[in-house]
C-alpha cells in the first residue's frame, strides 16, 4: 500500500460502524428490494409468466457487462467515490421510474418501465456493490486474523437486508408500485450520502490511464488463475448458484402459480431464506474460529446440496419455504468462506479487478436461469430444478474434494 494510501487511512476515524457497516446496511436494502420487487413489480404490472423471467434474465445480463468496468473503476477511482455515484445514479431512476408508473400504471409503457429498471438498477447496483466489497475487504485485511469476523459481520448485513427487503417490497407493492419504487429512491439516497464516510481503497495510479473493461477483467481472470484454492471454491459456487438463481427467477411462477399463494408469500420465502443464512452466518462465525475455513465450509455444502435437492420435490408451500431456508442457509456459510479466502488471497492492489471477475463468474448462471424459467412450462419447473441441484451437489462435492488438503484452507 502506498505511503499516501496508508496516510489517507491513518487520517480516517470514523470507525467500522460509521464508515464500512452503516453505508453497507443501506445499500443492502436498496438491493435487497429492488432485486426481488421488480420481478415481483413485473409480475403485477404484466400478469406475464414469460415476462417475469425474461425480466430477471434482463436484470442480471447488464450487470454481468458492467462488471469489468466495475471493477477497473474502483481501482482507479476508489470505493468511496464510486460507492456514491452508483447510488446516486440509481436513485434518480427509480424516481424517474415511479412517476411513470404513477402516470401510467397498465399498457405498454407500463411494462417497457419496469423492463427498463430492471435493466438500469442492475448496472448500478453491481457498481455499488463492488465499490463495497472492496471497503470491506479492506477493513478485513486491516482485522488480521480476525479477517472472517469482519467478513461475517458484512455478509450477516446482506441477510439481514434481504430478510427485510423481499417482504417490505412485497407489502408495499401492495399499496402500488410508485409507493415501492419511491421507498427504495430514498434508501438509494441515503446510502449515496452515507458513501462518503467510507474511506478510500488503494489506487493504482500507473494503471489508471490505461485502465479498460477487458484489462480489468484479464486481470482479474490471471489473478484467479493464480490462486487454485479461490479457483475451485468459485467453480462450486458458479454451478451452485445454477440451482439458486432458478429458484429465484421460478419462484413468483411457482408460489402464486402453482401453490397459489399471494405476491407477499413470495417476499416472505425469501425473507424466511435470509433469516436462516443470518442464523447460519453467525453460527459459522464461532466455528470457523474453532474448526478452520474448510470443514465449515463442507458442511455447509453438503446441506445446500440436499435443501436444494429437496426443495425441487416440495409438495406444498410451506415445505417449500423451509426447504429453501435450508438451502440458503448452506450457502450463507459457503459464502463466509468465499469472503474471507478472497480478502486473504488477493492483492489489495488488484482486489476491484480480481473481486469483478469472481462476481461475474458466480452470477453467469443468474440470467441463464431467468431464460430457463420463461422457456419452460410451469408444469416442468420441478424437473429442471432437479437437474440444477445435481449439477450443484456435483460441483461441490469435486470443489470440496479438491481443497481438502489446500494450505490456504487449512490456515
Amino acid at each position: 500500500m502506498s505511503e499516501a494510501v496508508t496516510l489517507r487511512h491513518a487520517r480516517h476515524t470514523g470507525g467500522l460502524m460509521r464508515s464500512i457497516y452503516l453505508p453497507r446496511t443501506t445499500d443492502a436494502l436498496a438491493f435487497a428490494m429492488s432485486t426481488y420487487g421488480i420481478p415481483l413489480l413485473v409480475l403485477a404490472t404484466t400478469r406475464s409468466v414469460v415476462l417475469t423471467g425474461a425480466a430477471f434474465a434482463l436484470e442480471w445480463i447488464p450487470r454481468l457487462a458492467a462488471f469489468g468496468w466495475a471493477g477497473s473503476v474502483v481501482d482507479r477511482r476508489g470505493a468511496a467515490v464510486v460507492f456514491h455515484l452508483a447510488s446516486l445514479g440509481r436513485a434518480l431512476a427509480l424516481a424517474v421510474g415511479a412517476v411513470l408508473l404513477r402516470l401510467h400504471p397498465s399498457g405498454t409503457v407500463a411494462s417497457a418501465t419496469v423492463m427498463v429498471l430492471a435493466a438500469t438498477t442492475g448496472v448500478l447496483t453491481e457498481f455499488s456493490y463492488i465499490a463495497a466489497e472492496t471497503a470491506g475487504a479492506a477493513a478485513g485485511r486491516r482485522a488480521g486474523r480476525r479477517a472472517h469476523r469482519v467478513q461475517a459481520v458484512l455478509l450477516g448485513i446482506d441477510q439481514t437486508a434481504t430478510l427485510a427487503g423481499p417482504a417490505l417490497a412485497g407489502v408495499l407493492l401492495l399499496a402500488g408500485p410508485p409507493l415501492m419504487l419511491a421507498v427504495i429512491t430514498v434508501l438509494s439516497l441515503l446510502a449515496a450520502l452515507l458513501a462518503l464516510r467510507t474511506p478510500h481503497s488503494p489506487v493504482a495510479p500507473a494503471r489508471a490511464a490505461k485502465g479498460r473493461s477487458g484489462a480489468g477483467l484479464l486481470t482479474g481472470w490471471r489473478t484467479i488463475r493464480s490462486l487454485p484454492a479461490l479457483g475451485w471454491l468459485v467453480t462450486g459456487l458458479t454451478l451452485s448458484n445454477l440451482a439458486t438463481g432458478l429458484l429465484q427467477a421460478a419462484g413468483p411462477v411457482i408460489v402464486v402459480k402453482h401453490f397459489g399463494q399471494s405476491t407477499t408469500a413470495v417476499g416472505l420465502v425469501w425473507s424466511a431464506a435470509a433469516a436462516a443464512t443470518l442464523l447460519s452466518v453467525t453460527l459459522c462465525r464461532f466455528a470457523l474460529d474453532r474448526l478452520g475455513l474448510w470443514p465449515v465450509g463442507a458442511a455447509c455444502a453438503a446441506l445446500a446440496s440436499l435443501g436444494c435437492l429437496a426443495a425441487a420435490q416440495a409438495p406444498d408451500y410451506r415445505s417449500y419455504l423451509v426447504l429453501v431456508a435450508v438451502l440458503m442457509a448452506g450457502e450463507g456459510g459457503m459464502t463466509v468462506v468465499l469472503r474471507t479466502l478472497r480478502s486473504r488471497l488477493i492483492p489489495p492492489e488488484k482486489f476491484g479487478s480480481t473481486l469483478s471477475a469472481t462476481i461475474l463468474i458466480l452470477l453467469l448462471p443468474f440470467p441463464v436461469a431467468g431464460v430457463l424459467t420463461a422457456l419452460t412450462p410451469p408444469d416442468a419447473l420441478g424437473h429442471v430444478i432437479t437437474v440444477c441441484a445435481a449439477l450443484q451437489a456435483l460441483g461441490l462435492f469435486c470443489a470440496f474434494a479438491r481443497l481438502r488438503t489446500d494450505p490456504a484452507l487449512r490456515t
